[in-house]
């Protein structure tokens, strides 16, 4: 007979372990180790959680035996991905962190347009894999987001306008729920926990791999940035407002206000000057992009014009290092309807007035495949909205910003109340009301989440989230009954 395996919890100094957990053949990392502090930091280093154990898991029978190990022991339990969340509900106080992060396998059918993706996996991971082949789905837009925290909350990318969002691209889901158990989720199996996980964040169990439908894009698309001095902003917005009305659904554009980039392409004369950059994707050929784009590219004078034929891996990844991990990071943010001339001025009052030359603001825009999905017809909300907006303090460790900046979050984020249209759930912060997380879905969709919940986790052992709470009367497990 085989003896089972146990992983031990590694240690500076050898001796017996502090704890093991049977079945378990990855790598258990406690508070006296010398990886720990690497192994509890997540992308937002504002974000600074002492987990008791962190369960690096190699597999999915790792983290059936992790979660079954967090109930045994009464331990509250935080899921991470890639860790890329702004709210930093990847770690915990006290409790484990099921820690995917060294399961990032991606394999694609090129025939059948689809690939399965592994639940620690970064977008540039599936990127890589996907557009090899020509192909890719809705991800996000910086390559070091994770799959499973984009994808559970509703997936915006540049390609959402065509394709839809990534939940709209999700076809299957492997799933370890509450009590250790293992579940398939598709449209015909537990198709009430399908809709839920299409939005729904991470509420009902830990993903161990996703399938995704492919489309074909690239892999050269027409995409980049074109940068207006800030002192112009009032009036390119109103531009854009008219040229997004009628661009097709192969267009993606993001708004970005702050400084430019200190970024390879910019030049060093403009680095750091207050700009306004729409950054733009054409999901299409590229000559129909080029004359699509072209009323755009002549709205007054840019100071830089950097579109043009562009590998989408490439694009994927430009914005890297301006949203580096460990930085600061404090977000606030809302879906927003048409830019009005009233709206337009509220943006640009408060744009431009952070202090640390890190902090953005940056508009979305939604519409197209993305609108054309039922309300309802995922736990997705707010699909009819035209825009969304994320307000982002961002400052290093050692900067004096932090403060000005998060009231500069808050300060704008009043001044836009009268425009609010709910609010994407991946851009929820650590210190939002509780009232926010039912604005990212409305009353009828919030209401559908909760029966769902309290039939897949009525205990809400998965609360380390932007969290949807069981019906009354069920018990919260953990050290602590306050969602994280």
């Amino acid at each position: 007979m085989t003896t089972p395996m146990r992983a031990e919890v590694s240690q500076r100094s050898k001796g017996p372990p502090l704890v093991d957990i049977d079945g378990f053949r990855g790598r258990l990392i406690s508070a006296d180790h010398a990886d720990y502090d690497s192994a509890r930091a997540v992308w937002n280093g504002a974000i600074d959680r002492r987990p008791h154990l962190i369960a690096r898991c190699i597999g999915t029978a790792d983290v059936v035996a992790a979660v079954r190990f967090a109930r045994n022991h009464d331990l509250g339990i935080a899921i991470r991905g890639g860790g890329h969340n702004v709210a930093g509900t990847a770690v915990c106080d006290d409790g484990i962190v099921i820690d995917l992060s060294a399961m990032r396998g991606v394999r694609v059918d090129p025939a059948d347009r689809r690939a399965w993706v592994q639940g620690g996996a970064l977008w540039g991971d599936v990127d890589h894999e996907t557009q090899a082949h020509g192909l890719a789905t809705t991800g996000g837009i910086v390559s070091h987001t994770g799959v499973a925290g984009l994808t559970l909350g509703g997936g915006v990318g540049w390609l959402m306008r065509k394709h839809g969002l990534t939940v709209d691209n999700l076809l299957a889901i492997n799933l370890v729920t509450a009590d250790g158990g293992l579940l398939r989720v598709s449209e015909d199996e537990h198709p009430d926990l399908f809709w839920a996980l299409r939005g729904g964040g991470g509420n009902f169990g830990v993903v161990t791999s996703f399938e995704f439908r492919l489309h074909p894009v690239g892999p050269t698309v027409l995409a980049g940035p074109i940068l207006w001095d800030a002192t112009d902003a009032a009036e390119v917005l109103r531009l854009y407002r008219d040229f997004i009305a009628g661009a097709p659904d192969e267009l993606g554009t993001v708004v970005r206000f702050g400084t430019a980039p200190p970024l390879t392409v910019i030049p060093e004369n403009l680095h750091w000057r207050p700009v306004m950059m729409v950054g733009a994707c054409y999901a299409g050929p590229i000559e129909e992009g080029e004359r699509v784009l072209r009323p755009l590219r002549a709205s007054r004078t840019p100071l830089l014009d950097l579109v043009g034929p562009a590998p989408y891996v490439g694009f994927q990844s430009a914005l890297d290092s301006t949203v580096v991990h460990g930085w600061n990071y404090y977000w606030k943010s809302t879906h927003l309807p048409e830019v009005r001339d009233d709206l337009i001025d509220v943006i640009t009052e408060h744009a431009f007035s952070c202090s640390s030359p890190r902090s953005y603001a940056a508009m979305f825009h939604l519409k197209g495949a993305v609108s054309r999905i039922a309300e309802g017809a995922t736990a997705f909300g707010n699909r009819q909205a035209s825009h969304a907006i994320t307000l982002d303090a961002v400052w290093r460790s050692g900067e004096d910003f932090g403060d000005r900046d998060t009231a500069w979050t808050r300060q704008f984020f009043a001044a836009l109340r009268p425009f609010r249209q709910g609010v994407y759930v991946n851009f929820l912060g650590d210190d939002e009301d509780p009232g926010r997380i039912r604005e990212a879905y409305g009353d009828a969709v919030y209401d559908r989440l909760v029966d769902v919940k309290t039939t897949y986790d009525p205990e809400n052992v998965f609360h380390h989230n932007q969290n949807i709470r069981p019906r009354a009367g069920t018990q919260i497990v953990g050290p602590t009954s306050a969602p994280h």
